[in-house]
């Protein structure tokens, strides 16, 4: 079925006549006449009574008539919800972000976006920056935030924030009363990490390994706050980017400085190559580049 042979049918119903209708729109009677045979022809049903000296729609004419109504003022819809998305009055945007990360930054991104369009919705998913990178591939989510690096030939990337590793551990442990520590003086310790399916298991152990020793790993975790309690509940110590400790709660665990070590915590955000970018994606690209007050 055509549109346009529906838009005929339409035409003429609502003039109740050929020539009515051809008077009051672009199209010639014949034209018309044409167009409402096509539309019988291939719905197998007659939409007009043409036994009687005024044309009137049968029972089929009167449900194509009430359904053409229906689906045209859909597509009248269509133009009002394209330029709400031009406009960015509406939409969702998925972000794929780690757990740290989120707890971090997640609630400041959404509130500074949310001032600005209040109608667009932000999803977030919560994995592993490793995981974060398959969903960005696969196109289920819009959006990841990870450790860098990340590979250019799959990604669009766009540094976002940079902070520094420090040692978490126990007001009471011996290396407490150190202004800093060379990762090398924890060859002997207990480490604490984020599971394997979080990038900074790896770049933990790549870092020590850098520095001559394999670190002796206790626990894993996925949660960044358990991995924290178990330093507290002296299990263990940990690194992780100094600006988790101001969301911590436990007193009884320092941060102290790491001395002669590359360790750096690099964040990027990233998006899938050639892929369509929603007009709220966007815009929400453009407030994360242009950068938001966010506190490390």
């Amino acid at each position: 079925m055509e549109l346009r042979d529906l838009k005929s049918f339409m035409e003429v119903a609502l003039h109740k006549s050929f020539t009515n209708a051809a008077a009051n729109s672009y199209l010639t009677q014949p034209s018309l006449s044409k167009a409402v045979k096509k539309l019988e022809e291939e719905l197998r049903v007659e939409l007009f009574d043409r036994s009687t000296r005024h044309l009137r729609m049968t029972d089929a004419g009167q449900i194509v008539y009430q359904q053409g109504q229906k689906a045209f003022a859909a597509l009248s819809e269509l133009n009002v919800l394209l330029d709400e998305l031009r406009d960015i009055t509406s939409g969702v945007v998925k972000i794929g972000i780690p757990p740290l990360i989120g707890t971090l930054f997640f609630p400041e991104i959404a509130r500074s976006f949310q001032e600005r369009y209040p109608k667009v919705s932000l999803e977030l998913v919560e994995l592993g920056a490793k995981l974060i990178g398959k969903l960005v591939e696969d196109g289920q989510v819009d959006l990841g935030i990870v450790v860098l690096p990340a590979s250019e030939a799959q990604f669009n990337i766009y540094p976002f924030i940079e902070d520094e590793f420090v040692l978490f551990l126990h007001e009471d442990h011996k290396l407490a009363k150190n202004s800093a520590v060379s990762l090398n003086e924890l060859k002997d310790e207990k480490f604490i990490l984020f599971s394997e399916d979080f990038t900074l298991h790896d770049y933990i152990i790549q870092a020590c390994e850098k520095d001559g020793f394999t670190p002796n790993i206790s626990y894993q975790s996925s949660q960044w706050d358990l991995i924290i309690e178990l330093v507290s509940s002296k299990l263990g110590i940990t690194l992780l980017p100094k600006s988790i400790y101001h969301k911590q709660t436990n007193k009884n665990v320092k941060i102290i400085p790491l001395k002669n070590t590359s360790l750096h915590w690099k964040l990027g955000i990233i998006t899938k190559k050639d892929a369509y970018h929603s007009f709220a994606l966007k815009e929400l690209l453009k407030m994360l580049n242009e950068g938001i007050s966010l506190e490390i």
